[in-house]
């Protein structure tokens, strides 16, 4: 088949010219005399290359190159300009456009930049493709890992998934390690039931039991009517138990009575109720060095440690850095419709040297991050700056607030976006509404309010 040419110029005479041109050099060509038809083809028709001029009326090259990017990212737009106008051509390649040709110009050189689009498009295909084909090679229920590290934990996932066993896993924050127990879920006999995830440290120790055994109405101030705990939501699933280090040893006694009895007795309630469901732990923490500190019950955590899983930090998975970050530059460029081919050299090089303290998670986010705000088509060490490390920001010595910590990260956020609320929301991993909320609290810590920052929060 043919690769299709669309041709965009005010005058008729320049799109006959290079239509009959380009025909000849075996291409399929379809001719516009306005933007505005232009715009209107590109919805009708598939194209390979958009060849358009840029000064034109109504409807600039501009305007084609945004529609073109729209309904056709994968398209190569070459925009033709008078040498007065170059600068608006350089612009216009800062927002997506493949390359740019001064008026007049010879119809070889025209040949030659149509056949080098084509032949970028062809090598972005093939590299899309292999990189789906390595993503299926190497991934397990969207977790992606070709170590030796990750292997084990597949190979652990899938001899124990079948079983109704309790699973521990062990790992840093950010490791995935419910992406784990989620797969776990997926390849086990209750797939068809719920995974209901909590997080034990987020939920205060007084308010944890009812989240999790439910609550009679009237067993305590506030309970104004009967709730059903995550044990009962998670009936023939899996309820995972993150953070479980940070449960009360006064809890604890009660979630092993329901380990062992498998039937939960409600806050309030005289009658117990019979579970079938399968648990989950997770935790950051050393649980062996808390049992000894007497501060996690050793007959729990045997309950829970029957087959225990660890999930080897991103420092351990050198290999796993660049597949993971090809995802997630993929996954983010989707997203916001950016055509973004890779990292350079000096990107790659930082990846791969960067100590990921935040591992799988952090990466995520600076990926991501970079995405949002980089101008070309791959992503530069400039695009990768992460946020500061107190370190970077306070002498030696001198020890930020949390809240000092979390303003500083928002404003540095908000700089690099411009100001764009949504833009800086979707990096940070937080609704527009939250941030607002964040920028609110933010006139509360202080001094180092950024010019500005009252105005923002307001808005």
């Amino acid at each position: 088949m043919k690769p299709k040419v669309l041709v965009v110029d005010n005058d008729p005479e320049m799109v006959s010219m290079l239509r009959r041109h380009l025909e000849g050099e075996g291409y399929a060509v379809v001719g516009a005399t306005e933007g505005a038809e232009a715009c209107a083809t590109l919805a009708r028709e598939e194209f390979a290359v958009v060849l358009s001029d840029l000064v034109m009326e109504p409807v600039d090259g501009l305007a084609v190159l945004q529609e073109a990017q729209r309904l056709q990212p994968r398209a190569r737009v070459i925009l033709m300009t008078a040498y007065g106008s170059l600068e608006s051509a350089i612009e216009a390649m800062r927002h997506g456009a493949y390359d740019y040709l001064t008026k007049p110009f010879k119809l070889p050189e025209l040949s030659v930049v149509v056949r080098r689009a084509l032949e970028e498009q062809r090598l972005r295909e093939e590299n899309r493709r292999l990189r789906a084909q390595v993503e299926q090679r190497f991934s397990f229920d969207n977790i992606l890992g070709r170590s030796k590290a990750m292997r084990t934990v597949f190979d652990q996932i899938q001899a124990i998934a079948e079983t109704d066993t309790t699973v521990l896993l062990l790992g840093e924050s950010g490791s995935g390690k419910e992406l784990v127990a989620r797969a776990i879920h997926a390849h086990s006999n209750r797939k068809e039931g719920a995974f209901v995830a909590v997080n034990c440290a987020a939920i205060p120790d007084t308010l944890l039991e009812s989240e999790l055994f439910g609550h009679e109405k009237g067993a305590f101030t506030g309970a104004d009517r009967k709730r059903r705990g995550l044990f009962v939501e998670a009936q023939g699933g899996t309820l995972l138990l993150d953070e479980v280090a940070e449960m009360p040893l006064s809890l604890q006694v009660k979630l092993l009575r329901a380990l062992q009895d498998r039937a939960i007795r409600p806050v309030g309630g005289n009658e117990e109720i019979r579970v079938d469901l399968r648990i989950i732990s997770a935790t950051n923490q050393d649980l062996p060095a808390l049992v000894r500190q007497n501060k996690f019950r050793e007959d729990l955590y045997y309950r829970l440690a029957v087959i225990p899983i660890r999930i080897p930090s991103l420092r351990e998975r050198p290999e796993d850095i660049l597949l993971l970050a090809e995802h997630f530059l993929q996954r983010a460029a989707q997203a916001i419709g950016k055509e973004i081919t890779g990292f350079d050299d000096e990107a790659v090089k930082w990846l791969l040297h960067h100590r990921w303290p935040g591992n799988v998670r952090e990466l995520e986010n600076v990926v991501e991050r970079a995405v949002a705000l980089a101008r070309g088509r791959v992503i530069t060490r400039e695009d990768l700056r992460t946020e500061f490390t107190p370190g970077e920001r306070w002498e030696l010595g001198v020890r930020p607030t949390l809240a000092e910590v979390e303003s500083h990260y928002i404003r540095r956020i908000l700089e690099e976006t411009r100001g764009n609320k949504r833009a800086a929301a979707q990096i940070l991993g937080i609704s527009v509404r939250t941030l607002q909320r964040m920028q609110a609290n933010m006139l509360r810590v202080g001094p180092g309010l950024m010019p500005g920052d009252k105005e923002a929060a307001e808005g």
